[in-house]
């Protein structure tokens, strides 16, 4: 069977450029692999446009792909294993067969690198986070924690600062590799204390976060951090191993994108956290989802008419 278009990944991306072809009468299949991807994972959502009282990560991706069904998307909790382009072809492969679409739409997200210590993966969603802009609010007014030392992770430290009553930014070594700007920010802000020389050691709490466990690397000394949350900032691991040497990626697996998406393969887009870009958001997945399905749609040859919105 030949599809118009497979999309990769059943996150709030692939699920949003499922709706958009579906409807627009292309036949489409979407392989989601995790169900949700890391969106569904996150306690509750306040950010996004339409749920003033916020919504959980998971209730909000299952409206999503309900959508997607009831529009005649075709869904399979399968991964793809391989992609190649045979001719004008896209062939993905999959476990048991090697499915044919006209165009593919690479969804797949990333995963946060873990830490791996004891009480990260019992409390995440209660006190353990991986997203400051996503969780940060829920903790107003009490002490938090940022594991990191780059950019990402001092923004997010900043960003927590005008929110939280502390932030203390755990960080292994004795200086920040973020860009010098944003440390000396962080390191003279009132409401940021930098743990220096430090990684975790174990996550406290029973129901939610209650402190984390801390080693000075140079002294040896164990302490806790008492905190209402910590967020882990260490990178993101994109899902694209399977794709080295098939598309242009950049040296972290990031996919390489153009104009309208398209990747290094004609006909073959990326939408959403994996690809190469700055800001990672659920919106703004929603959004490259929408404008993916397009450039696939134009694609195919089939021009739909200008929809009014």
């Amino acid at each position: 069977m030949t599809y118009d278009v497979i999309i990769l990944g059943g996150g709030p991306a692939g699920l949003t450029a499922g709706i958009y072809l579906s409807r627009g009468g292309k036949k489409t299949l979407l392989l989601e692999g995790i169900e949700g991807g890391e969106a569904a994972r996150i306690e509750k959502v306040e950010n996004y446009p339409g749920f003033p009282e916020g919504i959980s990560g998971s209730d909000l991706v299952a409206r999503i792909r309900e959508q997607a069904r009831a529009f005649g998307t075709e869904i399979r909790s399968e991964e793809a294993a391989a992609l190649e382009a045979v001719g004008e072809e896209k062939r993905v492969r999959v476990e048991t067969e090697v499915l044919v679409s006209r165009s593919v739409i690479i969804a797949i997200g990333t995963h946060p690198r873990r830490l791996q210590v004891p009480g990260e993966k019992e409390l995440f969603g209660r006190g353990v986070s991986y997203c400051a802009t996503c969780d940060g609010p829920l903790f107003r007014g009490k002490p938090v924690a940022v594991v990191g030392g780059g950019n990402s992770a001092v923004h997010e430290a900043l960003h927590l600062a005008g929110l939280a009553s502390r932030v203390y930014l755990i960080h292994r070594r004795d200086r920040l590799r973020a860009e010098h700007v944003a440390g000396e920010r962080a390191r003279s802000h009132p409401r940021v204390e930098i743990v220096w020389d430090s990684i975790p050691q174990r996550f406290l709490g029973d129901e939610s976060l209650s402190g984390i466990e801390i080693l000075n690397k140079k002294t040896g000394a164990v302490s806790v951090i008492e905190a209402a949350a910590v967020f882990v900032s260490i990178g993101a691991h994109p899902r694209t191993e399977f794709l080295r040497g098939v598309l242009d990626l950049d040296p972290e697996g990031f996919i390489v994108t153009g104009e309208n998406l398209q990747t290094s393969m004609p006909g073959v887009f990326a939408a959403g956290d994996v690809r190469v870009q700055d800001f990672r958001q659920i919106v703004t997945a929603v959004a490259e989802g929408a404008r993916a399905a397009q450039a696939a749609e134009n694609y195919c040859g089939v021009m739909s008419p200008p929809r009014r919105r």
